[in-house]
């Protein structure tokens, strides 16, 4: 995550405030928290709350204890005790809303887990801090690479420098359990430095990743969810969904977390439904269920004895049948109920304030050329079918020609006279003339 002035550059780090998504503004860090009861001042006699949420990379949050009394607000950089040794990180909570988170994640006030702060961090100690910051990124590839040649079944995810840059502390997930003393000892050999290995989860990972999900928005575990609930196939089935492994996974390979957020309202919403199992006895035959859309209120039956069609029938009929079949009547058959059901056209688009089609630049434009070709064919398919044939211009009897050109009537006169049925002899130049 990053705020608004920090724009992600090509190798991923923020543009604008320039400290690789540590900023003060409140915005880059992960898991952020409104103070709501900054501006609302305390009664009297009574002392601000000296423990402060400090958070430190991805989103790792732990509560520190301010035995110097020091002046402290939120988005400060602080060094607090380490083990060993010392680790910056920023505030991220103060005041009375600690005491509901400590309350939320089970802390008490006199734990051990709780500890000191020990001063605001001076400049020394940030040039220091992200120097060891720096180092994650070739820590992690020369880690993976110890790894492979020792050929260990583990896949290291994450690299985390202490404040101090004396200890780092490597993340790794693993499905079984892998003896990792000789990798402590290269890895401490390579980078001179303490070596704390933690085996997280496939969602612990991916929260510390982060990623987009399939909704198109940032994780939920990387953004806003800490407590990691039990997901299984069964909250696919009361939600009807397909038990599609790819589309039920994210991206750490398990079930999606999200398959629990609408839970309850399909609960809810299926007490009014019958049972799955429920047999409906018609004059045709049993019916069975075959599947449902819950907030429609609509459901498929069809006869054992014929799976071929499905019927729709809406619940109030359903109802209707079980409650003939209990009082041990038969209902009439499903096609009759189906056709009782009046589907609703809906109006996907509709043109109310003269706004122009959404589709009206998909059609490709037609030619000139084209038009003005079918144009002219078009005129002379009409003109030839106005304009009547020279055979049908002839007159079929003599009589009828009054209005004939001279032409005409010498040739229908030559046509009248009789004809010689005689020949003359052609004359020849040679022959003897008598």
């Amino acid at each position: 995550m990053a705020c608004g002035s920090c724009g992600t550059g090509e190798d991923g780090k923020p543009k604008g405030c320039r400290s690789n998504g540590s900023c003060t503004t409140g915005g880059c860090e992960k898991l952020s928290v409104f103070d709501w009861l900054s501006n609302m001042t305390l009664p009297s006699n009574e002392t601000p709350f000296n423990i402060y949420e400090v958070r430190f990379k991805n989103g790792r949050k732990h509560f520190y204890k301010n035995t110097e009394n020091l002046t402290i607000s939120m988005g400060d950089v602080v060094a607090v005790e380490g083990s060993p040794g010392h680790d910056i990180g920023i505030v991220s909570l103060g005041g009375e809303l600690v005491k509901v988170q400590m309350k939320k994640r089970k802390v008490s006030h006199d734990s051990e887990d709780v500890k000191k702060i020990y001063r605001k961090a001076s400049q020394r100690d940030i040039e220091v801090w992200e120097k060891a910051r720096n180092r994650e990124l070739e820590t992690q590839k020369r880690g993976r690479e110890i790894l492979g040649r020792l050929g260990l079944k583990m896949k290291l995810s994450d690299v985390e420098y202490q404040g101090d840059g004396n200890k780092a502390t490597f993340y790794y997930t693993a499905d079984t359990r892998v003896d990792f003393r000789q990798l402590i000892k290269d890895l401490a050999g390579a980078f001179s430095i303490r070596v704390e290995m933690k085996q997280v989860g496939a969602r612990q990972e991916a929260a510390r990743l982060g990623g987009v999900g399939s909704c198109g928005r940032e994780l939920c575990c990387s953004t806003w969810l800490t407590d990691f609930r039990k997901v299984t196939t069964t909250a696919a089935r009361y939600q009807q969904l397909s038990l599609n492994p790819l589309k039920l996974a994210g991206q750490c390979g398990k079930l999606k977390c999200c398959l629990n957020f609408e839970l309850d309202t399909y609960l809810d919403a299926l007490n009014d439904f019958p049972k799955q199992e429920k047999i409906l006895k018609t004059e045709k035959g049993d019916a069975e269920f075959v599947k449902m859309d819950i907030f429609k209120k609509t459901l498929w039956y069809t006869y054992k004895e014929n799976r071929s069609k499905w019927f729709k029938l809406s619940l109030e009929q359903v109802l209707e049948i079980i409650d003939l079949n209990k009082n041990n009547e038969v209902a009439i058959p499903l096609e009759e109920y189906e056709s009782e059901i009046e589907e609703l056209v809906t109006v996907d688009f509709e043109n109310v304030v003269g706004q122009d089609s959404l589709t009206r630049f998909d059609v490709p434009k037609k030619s000139r050329r084209r038009n003005r070709k079918n144009k002219n064919r078009n005129k002379a398919a009409v003109g030839a079918k106005s304009s009547p044939s020279k055979r049908q211009q002839k007159p079929k009897n003599s009589n009828q020609s009054n209005t004939k050109s001279p032409n005409a009537q010498k040739r229908n006169n030559n046509q009248n006279k009789p004809q010689n049925k005689r020949r003359k002899p052609k004359s020849n130049g040679n022959s003897n003339q008598k």
